[in-house]
């Protein structure tokens, strides 16, 4: 059955107007003022509210074994989560152990997610290790459609990498045309002050920050991009947290190293105040890199609305407060993570573009566009054109609502951003022309989403004899 969306404000990266928009056969087939319906369309009137394309989330964690338990999601109720907040894809990382096979690890990511997600998605590749079998491992993922690589340069003996490994992980990906994510930090510099600060009797959560201060997540930000210069490789920062790293990111730009950077929804509005809290209430707020002065707020939100950081994303990693407790003794032991699937869009969109100075351009370019044309899904996904997929939300702004975690759909007991007023939500979300959400309910099919197959295109002149084609 067609979809035809009359009478709405269509708003791209590049564009606003008034138009209808016609979905046939799960994609976009027409865009233009005053569509005759068809005769078995389905009408939405999207008369004063705005049309967007579906967003993507460029960094979620949905399975993930760490710190001796679990992350509490599924890929059911995360992409559900996801879908009420206007999420139409996700990227998840695959995170195997050290200690894991990849190639096993990647089968596992995968069959987790096939036939349970109601949205879209796609992968980073975790290369936690880089051993004789590494190598042929990575070209068989590459075939098949995962194109981009995450390294880890922090958790020291879990899934951090060395400098030697770095290395041979950016040299293969240049060679094969992937983009490699990285968390930077320095995982020495971490573990030596986490030691130093138990000694002293420092446990609780509020030293989780001075044991990852900002001039280790600036260092580990100037290693990555020397590594890329040096092996030729394309390189995006993942959940950039403060100015220090935004800087020597775009010194490196600067200098025409091929680098991308990403920040996520809790740097922009959370600061360390919300991990200094006592007991539990701190624990909820710990991640990697952690919650940082209030002041970083002004230099990411300047860079955002510059350009200058590329995408907005989550870093999502439900943990509960019982899940937090295990640190109870120490910080070190708090499972690090917090969700924001649900929230990013109608957070970044309230506090950016409502109540702040973001470009609604900006907007939709840093949380779709540009994510779909740097992890190769681009026009696929992020546009609304024809022959695009028809993943659509149509977005009411007159909205106005209260996030909580009495009205959350992420699996977890509580939320980070409790308390926070919203400016707006998705009316309706589309994934391929079908209507996933109503009004914040979930109305669609439980296991719509597919596994988004990717080709490589960072392959450089040197590489470009050799392209791995997905089957």
């Amino acid at each position: 059955m067609a979809l035809l969306i009359k009478g709405g404000e269509i708003v791209t990266a590049e564009a606003r107007y008034l138009g209808d928009i016609l979905v046939e056969d799960e994609v976009i087939t027409s865009i233009q003022e005053n569509i005759a319906a068809p005769p078995d369309a389905e009408v939405i009137d999207a008369t004063g509210k705005l049309v967007f394309p579906g967003f993507i989330d460029p960094h979620v964690h949905i399975h993930l074994p760490f710190m001796a338990t679990f992350a509490k999601d599924t890929h059911a109720t995360a992409s559900v989560a996801a879908l009420i907040g206007g999420t139409t894809t996700y990227i998840e990382m695959v995170c195997p152990s050290r200690n894991e096979d990849a190639l096993e690890g990647y089968h596992t990511w995968k069959q987790k997610a096939e036939g349970n997600s109601a949205c879209d998605y796609a992968f980073h590749m975790g290369v936690t290790r880089f051993d004789a079998k590494t190598e042929g491992q990575l070209r068989e993922i590459v075939r098949d459609g995962t194109t981009s690589f995450k390294i880890f340069l922090s958790y020291k003996n879990f899934f951090g990498v060395t400098d030697e490994e770095m290395f041979h992980t950016l040299k293969l990906a240049a060679e094969l045309g992937v983009i490699t994510t990285a968390h930077c930090e320095n995982a020495e510099l971490v573990s030596q002050l986490q030691q130093l600060l138990l000694t002293k009797g420092k446990t609780g959560p509020e030293w989780h920050e001075p044991s990852r201060p900002e001039a280790v997540e600036a260092e580990g930000t100037t290693r990555f991009a020397t590594f890329l210069e040096q092996t030729d490789a394309t390189g995006y920062v993942v959940h950039l947290s403060c100015a220090a790293a935004l800087r020597v990111a775009m010194e490196a730009k600067m200098r025409g190293v091929r680098l991308h950077v990403e920040s996520v929804v809790p740097h922009f509005l959370l600061d360390k105040t919300f991990a200094e809290r006592a007991g539990v209430e701190g624990m909820k707020h710990i991640m990697s890199p952690p919650l940082r002065d209030k002041r970083n707020q002004t230099a990411l939100w300047a860079a955002l609305k510059a350009g200058l950081i590329d995408t907005v994303g989550t870093d999502h990693c439900p943990f509960d407060t019982e899940q937090k407790l295990l640190g109870a003794c120490a910080f070190t032991q708090i499972p690090n993570g917090i969700p924001g699937i649900e929230e990013r869009v109608n957070l970044i969109y309230t506090y950016g573009v409502n109540r702040g100075e973001l470009d609604i351009h900006r907007f939709v370019d840093a949380l779709s566009t540009r994510a779909a044309k740097l992890f190769g899904l681009y026009p696929r996904k992020g546009a609304i054109q024809v022959g695009s997929d028809a993943d659509l939300v149509v977005y009411d702004a007159n909205y106005r609502g209260i996030i909580s975690v009495t009205s959350q759909h992420t699996n977890n007991n509580y939320n980070g951003f409790e308390g926070f007023a919203i400016d707006g939500r998705p009316s309706i979300v589309t994934v391929r022309g079908k209507i996933q959400v109503r009004d914040g309910a979930f109305v669609g099919e439980p296991g719509r989403g597919g596994f988004l197959r990717r080709e490589p295109q960072y392959l450089t002149k040197a590489h470009a004899q050799a392209v791995p084609h997905v089957r």
